[in-house]
């Protein structure tokens, strides 16, 4: 034997050993290392808080499996490479891809009836052609005799496969940290839903505080008691973290606002949809009127530093209306620009509004905000092409649709739509001064305060934000148009207003990560299609034949010594 040889025979022998050895070190200290850029695969602090609760086995059933177009093979793998992490940080997470197509499946397909997963239909864009394929991007996770189901695929408005994907994407880990929340952690925060004053009736809210319902203790709340004993009213509101109003329609009296005051003295928290203005059908025309609405509320916001305008905004902007033409039986739909319908998608970085659909308003009214010591960040506002109407105001849609539609088709006029970005929905932060400071009270409270504690407030300038569309007598998912069949960011919206205001904002935080997902050109795709699958072919045939060569010299020259 060689010389050579034997300092061959060590070579390997010394590589097999320090394989063995790290081999050895990595099963005792297992590290995972995320080498993307953007870190889309490193969990969040607050996912790994919710994830460290699940102390019995989960199970997540993934529905991404099977022949997917390229856009969904991207959502596919990066849907278990993210369930990977989750399942190496905590080893009760189990997860496995099931094709719902497949024979032997029924089983499942059994549940997505019971859990309202619908397929998404998308047109898919390959060699040129396009074809609609079905699509089941959904998954269902199951703890303790729980079950969750969770969406994969984000809604878009007229948002091409390629970009649902993509918001789908930066969306992932909050899907799923949002499914095992609900399933890992117990609820204790406490929402009251105001009633008495007019508010909406159940049905039109419904699909809102069903889905809060999975995170908090909700409940209705009458502020009727407050004539006949007011100070255990209070009491009783002050058992809550949070009240929301949803649109209001009869006034607050002075001994309910003071209520309502101290309420937020004490440092709770609160959401109010407000109308400053109401329709009125002109029995002579036929034709609709807005009208200023007094709920007795202006001194109560004047004082904590904003007010809500009697008067209606108009933003290019805007949601189409469906209007009906013809005949009952033989009536033709068709969509119309809608001016008192602002789309609303701010810049703002903010965790409430970051990552969210367009948001959509009807009939909103400005919103000033006033100076005083309370921080005010405006959530959302209407584009910069917008402008308000005083009240009170005609609207007649064979005068308003002519108009929009020249608006539309030659463009607006500068000096009409000058009113530039009009705040819709205001956050409001810090220790409030009471609305009674100096003033006599409605009624004695012992312990009255005039400064309050720390707390925090949204006011939106529009009850119908909160309000779902119904089908008979079911209420349909909040932000859903049933008319023109889009989805509007109006529920995500409220959901984070909610989770910030009540200070779980853990889940917010996640949807403000930015994830770069590059997509291939799919022109380019076309055209190159030939090229980069001979190269893909031919280059590792040619290296591994220069590969094959250079190890045959070698060897010929070792053993030619």
């Amino acid at each position: 034997m060689t010389a050579s040889f034997k300092k061959y025979i060590g070579s390997i022998a010394l590589l097999v050993f320090v394989l063995v050895l790290l081999n050895s070190i990595g099963s005792v200290f297992y590290k995972r290392f995320d080498l993307t850029q953007d870190k889309r695969f490193t969990l969040s602090a607050a996912a790994k808080e919710i994830v460290a609760h699940v102390d019995s086995p989960m199970v997540v059933d993934v529905f991404l499996k099977g022949d997917f177009p390229p856009e969904f093979r991207r959502l596919q793998s990066e849907t278990s490479q993210l369930l990977e992490e989750f399942s190496a940080y905590n080893a009760n997470i189990k997860f496995d891809f099931i094709d719902p197509t497949e024979k032997g499946n029924e089983a499942f397909r059994a549940q997505f009836e019971k859990f309202g997963l619908t397929p998404a239909q998308v047109s898919i864009t390959e060699n040129g052609k396009q074809s609609k394929e079905l699509v089941y991007p959904w998954a269902l996770a199951h703890y303790e005799g729980k079950s969750v189901k969770i969406p994969l695929l984000k809604n878009q408005l007229g948002a091409t496969t390629e970009e649902r994907v993509n918001s789908s994407l930066q969306n992932l880990q909050y899907a799923f940290a949002d499914g095992f929340k609900k399933l890992a952690t117990e609820k204790s925060k406490k929402i009251a839903v105001l009633k008495g004053n007019g508010e909406y009736d159940d049905r039109y809210i419904a699909d809102f505080f069903a889905t809060l319902r999975d995170y908090y203790f909700i409940a209705p709340f009458t502020l009727d008691s407050v004539a006949s004993n007011p100070e255990k009213t209070l009491h009783a509101l002050n058992g809550f973290d949070l009240i929301v109003a949803a649109q209001p329609t009869e006034p607050f009296s002075d001994a309910e606002k003071y209520v309502l005051d101290q309420f937020i003295m004490e440092g709770g928290k609160s959401l109010w949809l407000m109308d400053a203005t109401q329709m009125q059908m002109d029995t002579i025309s036929g034709n609709m009127f807005a009208f200023g609405r007094d709920l007795n509320l202006n001194d109560f916001f004047f004082k904590y530093g904003i007010r809500i305008n009697p008067n209606l905004v108009k933003d290019v902007y805007s949601a189409p209306i469906v209007l009906a033409s013809g005949d009952e039986r033989e009536a033709q739909y068709s969509r119309y620009p809608w001016f008192f319908s602002p789309l609303s998608s701010s810049a703002n970085n903010h965790p409430i509004v970051t990552n969210i659909e367009a948001v959509k308003f009807d009939y909103a009214s400005a919103i000033d905000t006033l100076p005083n010591h309370i921080k005010k960040t405006v959530l959302l506002s209407t584009s910069p092409i917008s402008k308000i109407v005083g009240l009170p105001f005609p609207i007649d849609f064979d005068v308003e649709i002519p108009k929009n539609l020249q608006v539309v088709n030659e463009g607006p006029d500068p000096n009409e739509y000058r009113a530039g970005e009009v705040p819709l929905a205001v956050l409001l932060e810090g220790k409030f001064t009471s609305v009674f400071k100096n003033r006599v009270k409605p009624f004695k409270l012992p312990d009255n305060l005039d400064e309050g504690k720390p707390t925090k407030m949204v006011v939106i300038s529009d009850g119908d934000v909160i309000k779902n569309q119904t089908k008979g007598n079911r209420p349909l998912e909040l932000g859903f148009d049933k008319m023109t069949n889009q989805f509007y960011g109006n529920k995500e919206f409220l959901l984070n207003t909610v989770n910030y205001l009540l200070d779980d904002s853990g889940l917010i935080n996640i949807r403000t990560r930015q994830i770069a997902v590059p997509f291939l050109d799919p022109q380019k795709t076309v055209e190159q299609r030939t090229k980069w699958q001979t190269l893909n072919l031919l280059l590792p045939l040619v290296l591994l034949g220069l590969f094959g060569i250079g190890f045959h010299f070698l060897r010929k020259r070792m053993y030619a010594r």
